[in-house]
C-alpha cells in the first residue's frame, strides 16, 4: 500500500513522541489493523533510536545542581493569577428573514485544507528541528573526540590505537676472516700450485702454475700430519686453472694450520684405494697472508 506524506510524517512524529493524545490513539488505531503502517513506525523508532544511542547521555556536573536549588530557593513566591471578569455579551442583532433559497445558496469556507497543510507543516519542522539537533550534537562529541577527548566520559572516550613499527637495523658485516697461502713446488724449484686457505669457512682453491699432468696421469692433493695414521686425500687436481674443494671443514684448525700440503702423480682419476701411490712431486706448508678481526 502507498502511503502519502501525512501517513508518513505522522509515523515520524509518534516515534519522535509529539504527538497528543488523539494524533497518538489515532496511530494506534491504524497499527493494529495496518501490519504495513506498522512496520513504517517501527523503521522510525530504529533510525531514531540509533541516532539517539549514539550521542550518549552525560552526566551533569554537581555545580549544575547546586546553582539550580540555589536559584529556586532564593526565588520569590508567585502571586495567583486573576482573570478580569469579562463583560456581558451584546445583544443579539434582529435579523431580517431571508427567503430560504438565499440561505441555501450562500457559500460555505472549507478550512479542511489549510488544517491539513499546517498539521503536515508542524510535523516535518518537528522531524527536521530533532534531526538537526541529532546531527549538531554528533558533530559536538567528535570535536571533543579529536581534540578534547578527557572531557568526555569514559564510555565515550576513543580507545587508545596501538601501531606496530618494525624497525629493520642493518646487521654490520663480518669482519674479514683470517687467509692462509702455501705454495706447492719441488724442492728448490718454482711453484707449481698455490693453495688458498679461507679460515673461516675451510675452503681452499688449488690453482695450477706451472704443472703439466702426464697423459693418463692424474695430479691427487694430500694432507700430511703427525696427528693423523697416514696422508688423507684432499681429491684430484682438475685440468682447469682453478680447483675449489670444501674438504678442509672436517679437520680441527690446528691440524689444517700445521699441516704439509703435498701432491702425487696418480693414475688417471686418483688414488683407488685412497693412499698416494708415488712418492710426493710438489710440497708446501700454509702462511697467514691476512690476519683475522
Amino acid at each position: 500500500m502507498a502511503y502519502s506524506e501525512d501517513h508518513i510524517a505522522l509515523a515520524a512524529e509518534y516515534a519522535l513522541g509529539t504527538l497528543d493524545a488523539d494524533e497518538r490513539a489515532q496511530v494506534e488505531t491504524m497499527m493494529a489493523v495496518d501490519t504495513e503502517f506498522t512496520a513504517i513506525v517501527r523503521a522510525w523508532e530504529h533510525r531514531l533510536g540509533a541516532l539517539n544511542q549514539m550521542v550518549g547521555s552525560v552526566e551533569p556536573r554537581p555545580i549544575v545542581w547546586e546553582n539550580i536549588r540555589a536559584t529556586v530557593g532564593h526565588a520569590e513566591p508567585q502571586t495567583p493569577m486573576v482573570l478580569p471578569e469579562a463583560p456581558p455579551p451584546p445583544a443579539a442583532p434582529v435579523v431580517a428573514e431571508q427567503p430560504a433559497a438565499a440561505v441555501e445558496s450562500a457559500p460555505v469556507a472549507d478550512n479542511s485544507n489549510v488544517i491539513q497543510l499546517a498539521s503536515r507543516e508542524r510535523r516535518w519542522r518537528n522531524i527536521a528541528s530533532f534531526a538537526s539537533a541529532i546531527a549538531a550534537a554528533l558533530i559536538a562529541m567528535l570535536a571533543v573526540q579529536v581534540f578534547q577527548p578527557d572531557l568526555l566520559p569514559e564510555g565515550l572516550r576513543p580507545k587508545a590505537r596501538t601501531q606496530v613499527v618494525e624497525v629493520k637495523t642493518q646487521v654490520p658485516p663480518a669482519p674479514p676472516s683470517a687467509q692462509y697461502v702455501a705454495l706447492l713446488q719441488p724442492n728448490g724449484g718454482a711453484p707449481a700450485f698455490i693453495l688458498t686457505l679461507d679460515a673461516a669457512t675451510m675452503n681452499f682453491t688449488v690453482r695450477k702454475v706451472g704443472a703439466a699432468a702426464e697423459p693418463g696421469k692424474s695430479f691427487e692433493l694430500w694432507l700430511i700430519s703427525d696427528k693423523l695414521p697416514q696422508p688423507r686425500s684432499l681429491g684430484v687436481i682438475g685440468a682447469a686453472d682453478f680447483t675449489a674443494r670444501p674438504v678442509l671443514a672436517s679437520y680441527d684448525a690446528n691440524t689444517v694450520n700445521t699441516a704439509t700440503y703435498a701432491v702425487t702423480v696418480e693414475q688417471e682419476g686418483g688414488s683407488p684405494d685412497g693412499r698416494p701411490h708415488s712418492a710426493p712431486v710438489y710440497t708446501g706448508k700454509l702462511i697467514e697472508t691476512v690476519p683475522a678481526r
